[in-house]
């Protein structure tokens, strides 16, 4: 007997936590505060709104819990009675508190009991506070501090149960169905909101003007390098008529000397070849080039003679 006592005591205390613990998966999903055209109640009035969700995968009644919008709750000192006091009971007459898994129920605030069991008597004040406890009374389950919304708006959880709260526009409210925000902002839209004084696209826009004013100047900047470079050889051509024939022939001297180089650093490696001899051919070459001693045809040299005084002698 005494056996048969204690099992059912463990039993008790087993389920205990359990009840508390299915009670915590009820939360706040949506308030709306001030509704002109949103849903109606059952004598088509507009009334302010909370939601409420089930965020597990099995059934919980919520009759008997408590909502409330007044801060004085919050007092420790309260005894229980004391807190029940100003708070809403959720009643028990309707199969509408037994919540299943993943399912909403909508309670009317601002109103009386008498008028059904969605209908409690909690006032709605700007700024508001709401609550939601346990029914012995004493446990916070959930609570929320309500942004001043305008009509017809809803401050809601981001999805259900989220922790993310977003205030959505009236065509966005969902009212006993899944909370769902669908991004429909255009991109003009959301630079507004995000940015709503305009410095970051000032920012952006200076940027841009400076990268491109940047970009045409190292333009111009080159271009007109190279028109100057242009000008001074156009310049240099008209007053020298023999300038680009010169710079031909600089142009020469330079891939000579180059050669030179070459054939000096061949010699040196090479026995029995002096270096003088290269240096005379290539010296008298380079002269007879420039003094336009020789003909044109290629590889060929002519040293053309030329009479002087000292020709006659020994005549």
């Amino acid at each position: 007997m005494r056996k048969t006592i204690f099992s059912c005591c463990l039993l008790l205390l087993g389920a205990l936590p359990s009840t508390g613990q299915g009670a915590y998966n009820i939360r706040i999903n949506e308030v709306m505060t001030s509704n002109t055209q949103s849903i109606v109640d059952e004598y088509d009035q507009h009334l302010p709104w909370i939601e409420l969700v089930n965020i597990s995968y099995s059934t919980y009644n919520v009759r008997g819990m408590f909502i409330t919008t007044n801060r004085k709750v919050l007092d420790k000192h309260l005894t229980a009675p004391q807190r029940i006091k100003l708070m809403s009971i959720i009643p028990n007459e309707t199969e509408e508190s037994n919540l299943k898994a993943r399912q909403h129920l909508v309670l009317y605030l601002a109103s009386h009991p008498v008028k059904g069991s969605t209908h409690l008597s909690a006032p709605v004040e700007s700024p508001l506070w709401l609550a939601l406890y346990d029914a012995n009374g004493v446990d916070l389950i959930d609570s929320v501090s309500v942004p001043p919304l305008a009509p017809n708006t809803t401050y809601a959880r981001y999805n259900d149960g989220a922790r993310k709260w977003v205030v959505k526009a009236p065509d966005a409210v969902t009212p006993n169905t899944e909370n769902f925000i669908q991004v429909t902002e255009t991109k003009v839209a959301k630079w507004k909101r995000d940015d709503p004084h305009g410095l970051a696209l000032s920012l952006l826009s200076m940027g841009i003007v400076f990268a491109c004013l940047s970009l045409l100047y190292f333009v111009f900047r080159l271009s007109g390098s190279y028109m100057e470079h242009r000008h001074r050889i156009s310049e240099a051509t008209r007053s020298h008529p023999h300038f680009m024939s010169l710079l031909k022939a600089g142009k020469k001297v330079v891939q000579t000397a180059h050669k030179t180089t070459v054939i000096l650093k061949e010699g040196s490696q090479t026995a029995g070849i002096d270096k003088e001899v290269y240096i005379a051919v290539i010296s008298m070459a380079l002269h007879e080039y420039l003094e336009k001693a020789h003909d044109m045809e290629s590889n060929i040299i002519t040293i053309r003679p030329k009479c002087t005084r000292w020709s006659n002698i020994g005549q």
